[in-house]
């Protein structure tokens, strides 16, 4: 091996240490017998036992969920008629209506959306209003990656499609949206994941009693890093790798299925 592949693997392993070694510190922690992380003490389950009888835990994970799942759905539905629209109609207002929340500061997205809220639509807020911020800042998310899955399409396909009969919706159903499935999934995804951790948006929009999970994670952690915060990081690393592996998975089949179509 050369020296310089070798400096490369050496980079490529510290980098990936430093990324993946807290977190394999935070799963093993978990199981620690012992209130502090300090030191370990020894193996036991007590801590996710403690965690699942949490009430307030177990109603801000219940809450993160239902905002998680409504704004991901929202936004990938959005965002994908935003992505079309982007690629078919090439308009120079299109892009910067759509990615201006990506490019805004969270904590001007946040302030924007409460005035918002309260002084324009005099909403009270609560989960609705979540929902309605995570979608906002999911859209663009999701816009960008189905736009640059069309960019490598060819669309003579669809007008194919619209010249062989096919409705508009029919070609859109039966030609764009299964080609540009893994992109939607993969949107959806990402959506997902940003609005189940966020904090400064939620932060901002939520109403009173409303407990939220990585807002009552930062309440916790005020007092002391517990295992027990451990044991509910470690469930949602869980259930981020079990999305993961449900999307590459989905991602094959679809693709299998454009094939043979």
């Amino acid at each position: 091996m050369q020296i310089s592949n070798l400096r490369l693997w050496i980079a490529a392993v510290l980098v990936y240490a430093f990324l993946y070694i807290p977190l394999v510190i935070v799963v093993v922690y978990s199981f620690n017998d012992s209130k502090l992380n300090a030191e370990w003490v020894g193996f036991t389950l007590f801590w996710y036992e403690a965690l699942f009888n949490n009430i307030e835990m177990l109603a801000a994970v219940r809450n993160s969920l239902i905002i998680a799942v409504s704004a991901s759905i929202l936004a990938t539905i959005l965002g994908t008629m935003a992505g079309l629209a982007i690629h078919r109609y090439k308009l120079k207002v299109l892009p910067v209506i759509v990615f201006t929340p990506i490019a805004m500061p969270e904590i001007l997205l946040g302030v924007s959306l409460l005035l918002f809220f309260l002084q324009v639509l005099n909403l009270t807020l609560g989960l609705v209003s979540i929902i309605i911020a995570h979608t906002t800042f999911c859209i663009g998310f999701v816009a960008i990656i189905v736009r640059a899955r069309l960019k490598d399409m060819d669309w003579c396909i669809f007008e194919a499609a619209r010249d062989l009969g096919a409705s508009p919706w029919q070609s859109f159903r039966l030609v764009t949206l299964p080609l540009i499935m893994p992109a939607v999934i993969a949107g959806a995804l990402m959506s997902f994941t940003l609005s189940i951790d966020d904090f400064v948006i939620t932060f901002f929009t939520k109403g009173v009693g409303e407990p939220i999970l990585p807002i009552q994670i930062y309440t916790m952690i005020k007092v002391a890093v517990t295992p027990e915060i451990n044991a509910i990081s470690s469930l949602l690393m869980l259930l981020t790798l079990a999305m993961i592996i449900i999307s590459t998975k989905l991602d094959s089949s679809v693709l299998r299925a454009g094939s043979i179509r």
